[in-house]
């Protein structure tokens, strides 16, 4: 299972995943053209009011993700939608970008009833997942496309108590909502991504054919004492999606 170590989300979003999200929002709305160029690393310094080497951090973000193009002496040039296939692209490198991935589209959250994690799911999870599980059920848009973007069932474990009849469905995030609620702190996020073939329910609600290939990740959020207090289950179309992370390599 991959794993990814996470910070709490009451940490600022650094000034530098804003901006790749702000630049991320422009390129797939398509703002910038042959009459449009990419800014200038100056320029763009200037505009947001950021110093170079937030600048050079948000488009160093962009460019593993494959939605721009950095050459010296040429400058920045974004890559058309065919190079990159007209997918949205999420970074995750830490839970800032989770929840910034989460401020650039929406969900709207319905109940999905109580009891055991499905065996499906719990087959896949390296932990104890004993206990109520609470399920909501929601579909996730983003305002540039027609179709969900992703279907997700998120369960919510017992130990946070009356925390999530509290939850608003309508609000979008439901976690950044239950640590300020719970007082549960997230100590890791763990991953598993598979490609999987889309049952009767996951194909309807994405519009796709039975048996299409979707993107399924199961994420796991842990607290320091390791118990684990919520799972998400999402599973993407695989034409709207792609799944980006940067690795850093120590010297």
């Amino acid at each position: 299972m991959a794993e990814a170590t996470a910070k709490s989300p009451k940490a600022r979003v650094p000034r530098y995943l804003q901006l790749a999200g702000e630049l991320r929002d422009a390129i797939l709305a398509g703002d910038f053209s042959d009459a449009t160029p990419f800014p200038t690393e100056t320029a763009l310094c200037k505009e947001h009011n950021v110093s170079r080497f937030t600048v050079r951090e948000a488009l160093k973000r962009l460019q593993s993700e494959g939605l721009i193009e950095r050459k010296r002496g040429s400058g920045t040039t974004v890559q058309p939608a065919a190079a990159r296939g007209g997918a949205l692209h999420q970074p995750l490198s830490n839970v800032g970008e989770i929840l910034q991935y989460a401020r650039d589209s929406q969900v709207a959250y319905e109940a999905g009833g109580s009891g055991s994690i499905p065996d499906e799911v719990a087959g896949h999870i390296d932990g104890d997942v004993s206990g109520s599980w609470t399920c909501f059920r929601g579909l996730r848009r983003s305002p540039q496309r027609r179709r969900p973007i992703a279907l997700t069932h998120a369960y919510f474990h017992e130990l946070l108590g009356e925390a999530v009849a509290s939850l608003d469905l309508s609000a979008g995030t439901l976690f950044s909502q239950i640590e300020k609620m719970s007082g549960i702190r997230v100590g890791k996020v763990t991953q598993d991504i598979q490609a999987v073939a889309a049952d009767t329910d996951t194909a309807r609600a994405l519009e796709i054919e039975e048996g299409d290939p979707v993107l399924r990740i199961i994420r796991c959020y842990v607290d320091p004492k390791g118990r684990i207090f919520e799972i998400s289950v999402s599973h993407h179309p695989g034409e709207r999606f792609a799944y980006s992370m940067h690795i850093d390599v120590e010297s």
